[in-house]
């Protein structure tokens, strides 16, 4: 059976949730590729990099909002400004330890975000995740 997703780019600059929620991911089996960003400055970047091989191109973007440098809101308004036929393929999902109310209500306001999580990733969470929004993809970025 093909995977649903192509591939995952966490955005996070703790090492020990990126590898607990890389783990994950690789045992969900639901995803074949994972890329890791630890700041927002280098995951946009890798999304503007037009010579990434489509099956390295996110379905979808898992971001913390307490970033160092650029935060997780400031990447989602550079964000706002990428090309929208990369946007259109991408759900947006906000993982995150903040429970302060202001930061859902705020991520709820952003167009791109599709989704508020707290931290950790667990597997029922992206098998929710990935339940929810693997419809809402263009079927082309999909199992090629």
């Amino acid at each position: 059976m093909l995977r649903p997703i192509h591939c995952i780019l966490l955005i996070d600059d703790d090492p020990d949730d990126n590898f607990l929620h890389q783990v994950v991911i690789d045992d969900s089996g639901l995803c074949d590729h994972v890329r890791v960003a630890e700041n927002a400055t280098e995951a946009l970047r890798y999304l503007e990099d037009t010579s990434q091989p489509d099956y390295i191109r996110p379905d979808f973007i898992l971001t913390d909002v307490n970033l160092p440098g650029m935060n997780g809101f400031e990447f989602l308004e550079q964000y706002h400004y990428l090309d929208d036929q990369l946007k259109s393929r991408l759900a947006v999902i906000v993982l995150t330890t903040s429970l302060a109310p202001r930061d859902t209500q705020r991520a709820a306001m952003i167009e791109h975000v599709k989704g508020y999580y707290t931290k950790p990733l667990t597997s029922a969470m992206l098998r929710t995740i990935a339940d929810e929004y693997i419809a809402a993809l263009p079927d082309d970025t999909l199992n090629g």
